[in-house]
């Protein structure tokens, strides 16, 4: 299950994470349920969002039941079993649809307020829906996207029917669903809050969409942030000026410090996620890149793990410099774990002690005060940190997928190399990237007690 759409949105945006960066992408919701997940998914992806708007062609004597659907420019889709089963007579039909193409220009301009849908022309069209079931809407929304002139149509939703590709794969072309149960039964079963989304909520996250997205504006890291905003930064390092993206809750205790993977940069899907996990939780961070786009043409930059350390030093410094918060950890991924423990080696550590506690694998040691307050390594390759890693002191933990065998196998030898407080979690049915149901949301949880305890010194 679901927690409620926002989760659902987050966690199907990492399914889409494939079309991050991609300048031709509109995400388009489906009002009202599907805008929530629609907002999540824009917002991962950096993409601009607006609504799709379609209405619900419902059989008079039961309107629960529909026989089609409309949408904007005329799009009509109709099924004609229901027709049949339902003994429906045109002129029936034509004054249903004539309703609601009236509340159909009327939701348009309630909704948009008066601002012009985002073009489509040449563009991928990601349609996001709460669910699909019988799939009549879904149909008619992809037919509006191709009538608006989208290139490529993707369709997207937490749940959906099993069969859901079979019945609409002539209309998209990809259909992305994170659960397709043998028995779907409604779609708000398969949430634990399905509250009704009103009009206002659908026009709020489409304002906030469109008012200011990531990326759009620079500000200085001494002006701080206000709770889940995030600002460009611009961090000097030599002369190379290197990328970054930083949020700083009010209050904030630290800042978490992301460095990511070979051939991947600060706009990771998986990082990203498990940023806002942080972010939720009252807790700063700061992605950047750990290279500019000339230096990754060199693929022997991409592994040199002691100048990545080297940047991630100098990063630190500047945040430092330029923000006021008590500590730092580090949450590095794949090889960025190794640069992570690397850099955090030279810093000393703010561990409590060795911790014990059932179910987990613990290593003992003390950390120092100062420095590093802590490191989380998720599908990390510590072992690229050679002997630095006796020289760690911030406790360190260390996640890893249970079918990740051959990275769990390194972790655990190079746990033994540690000397600090450290602790290695195995999430079960996990490979390296964690993209299997559930797997990552449970990385991004480990990662933020571990945060909160040694960063805001909860028990």
């Amino acid at each position: 299950m679901f927690t409620d759409r926002t989760e659902a949105g987050r966690r199907l945006a990492v399914r889409l994470g494939h079309l991050r960066g991609q300048d031709d992408v509109v995400v388009l919701g489906l009002p009202r349920g599907g805008v929530p997940i629609a907002f999540e998914v824009a917002r991962e992806l950096g993409a601009p969002l607006d609504v799709i708007l379609v209405r619900k062609l419902g059989v008079p004597v039961q309107p629960e039941l529909g026989f089609g659907a409309i949408g904007e420019d005329g799009v009509r889709v109709v099924d004609p079993g229901v027709v049949r089963m339902a003994g429906l007579r045109p002129e029936e039909m034509a004054r249903v649809e004539e309703h609601e193409r009236e509340v159909l220009a009327q939701r348009a301009e309630r909704f948009r307020e008066g601002r012009p849908g985002v073009p489509l022309a040449g563009r991928t069209a990601v349609v996001v829906d709460d669910g699909i079931a019988t799939g009549s809407t879904a149909r008619a929304a992809c037919r509006v996207a191709r009538a608006h002139g989208a290139a490529r149509v993707v369709l997207a939703a937490p749940v959906c029917a099993p069969d859901v590709e079979a019945r609409l794969g002539h209309d998209a072309d990809e259909i992305v669903c994170l659960v397709a149960p043998g028995s779907l039964g409604a779609i708000g079963q398969w949430y634990e809050d399905f509250t009704q989304v009103d009009d206002k909520e659908v026009v709020d996250l489409l304002n906030r969409a469109g008012s200011e997205p990531v990326g759009s504006r620079e500000a200085p890291a001494e002006t701080g942030t206000e709770a889940g905003e995030a600002w460009e930064v611009r961090i000097p390092i030599g002369e190379t000026t290197l990328s970054g993206t930083l949020t700083v809750p009010v209050g904030a205790p630290g800042v978490v410090v992301f460095v990511h993977g070979s051939g991947s940069s600060r706009h990771s899907p998986r990082n990203r996620y498990v940023a806002e996990v942080l972010n939720d939780a009252g807790l700063g961070t700061l992605l950047f890149d750990l290279l500019t786009p000339e230096e990754e043409g060199d693929r022997a930059n991409v592994f040199d793990i002691s100048l990545l350390a080297g940047r991630l030093e100098r990063v630190t410094g500047w945040l430092r410099e330029h923000l006021s918060v008590p500590r730092i950890g580090y949450f590095g991924a794949s090889t960025g774990a190794a640069a992570a423990l690397w850099a955090a080696a030279g810093q000393g550590g703010g561990g409590t002690g060795g911790d014990t506690d059932a179910g987990m694998r613990s290593g003992g040691g003390t950390g120092g005060g100062g420095g590093i307050a802590a490191v989380v390594s998720r599908g990390g390759r510590p072992d690229l940190a050679g002997p630095r890693l006796a020289e760690v002191s911030a406790p360190t933990l260390l996640i890893v997928g249970g079918w990740d065998e051959q990275v769990l196998e390194l972790n655990e030898a190079a746990q033994e190399r540690l000397r600090c407080e450290n602790r290695l979690e195995v999430v079960p049915g996990a490979t390296h990237l964690f993209e299997e149901p559930g797997t990552l949301e449970t990385a991004a949880a480990l990662a933020r007690d571990w945060f909160a305890r040694h960063l805001r010194g909860d028990g």
